[in-house]
C-alpha cells in the first residue's frame, strides 16, 4: 500500500498494491496493521456501508458531530466518482479547504477522510457502487451538513448543473458560514 498526502492533515489517498495477470487481479483492500503502521492512524472500523447511484447524483456534504464523529475509508467498487473532503476542524490551518479525488473501480484508489471533515461525492460514470468503512456508528441526531453548491467552498463537482441529482434532504442543508468559529 502506498500513502499519498493531500495537503490536508490526515486526509490521505491510499493506493493498494495490485497483482494482475491474464486471469484478472487481486489486491488487499484493507489491512489494519499495515494501515496503522503506514499512517500512524487508527485502523479500527466498526461499520461498513455501500451505496449505488446513477450518473449526476451528488451526495453530501455530510458528517457527524461531537462524540459521534466518524472517520471514513472510501472506495469505488464499480464506476467512477469525484470524492470530496472538506476540512471543518475549528482550529485547523486548512479550515474550509477541500480536496477532490477521482476514485474508480479502475484506479482502485481509496480516500481516508478523518473525523472533522465533511464528505461527499458525485457520480461521473453511468452508475457507481461506493463502499465506505466508518470508525464510529451512524447516529442520526449527530448529522451535520453543508450545501454541496455552497459559494464559499466553490466545489466543481464535474456534473453540469442541469444533470445534477440531489436529494431533498441535501438541498436544505446549511451554508458553510454556519460552521465558522
Amino acid at each position: 500500500m502506498e500513502i499519498q498526502e493531500t495537503g490536508l492533515k490526515d486526509c490521505l489517498i491510499i493506493k493498494p498494491r495490485i497483482f494482475e495477470d491474464p486471469r484478472g487481479y487481486f489486491f488487499e483492500s484493507f489491512n489494519s496493521k499495515s494501515f496503522e503502521e503506514k499512517t500512524g492512524l487508527s485502523g479500527k472500523f466498526v461499520q461498513d456501508n455501500q451505496s449505488y447511484s446513477s450518473y449526476g447524483v451528488i451526495r453530501g456534504l455530510h458528517a457527524q458531530a461531537g462524540e459521534h464523529a466518524q472517520a471514513k475509508l472510501v472506495r469505488v467498487l464499480k464506476g467512477e466518482v469525484l470524492d470530496v473532503a472538506v476540512d471543518v476542524r475549528p482550529n485547523s490551518p486548512t479550515f474550509g479547504k477541500h480536496i477532490s479525488v477521482k476514485l474508480s473501480a479502475e484506479n482502485k484508489l481509496q480516500l481516508y477522510v478523518p473525523r472533522g471533515f465533511l464528505h461527499g461525492f458525485s457520480v461521473l460514470s453511468e452508475t457507481a457502487e461506493f463502499f465506505y468503512k466508518c470508525d464510529n456508528f451512524y447516529h442520526k441526531e449527530s448529522e451535520v451538513g453543508i450545501m454541496y453548491n455552497d459559494s464559499e467552498l466553490n466545489i466543481d463537482w464535474l456534473i453540469p448543473e442541469g444533470k445534477q441529482s440531489v436529494s431533498e434532504k441535501d438541498l436544505i442543508l446549511n451554508t458553510f458560514s454556519s460552521l465558522k468559529p
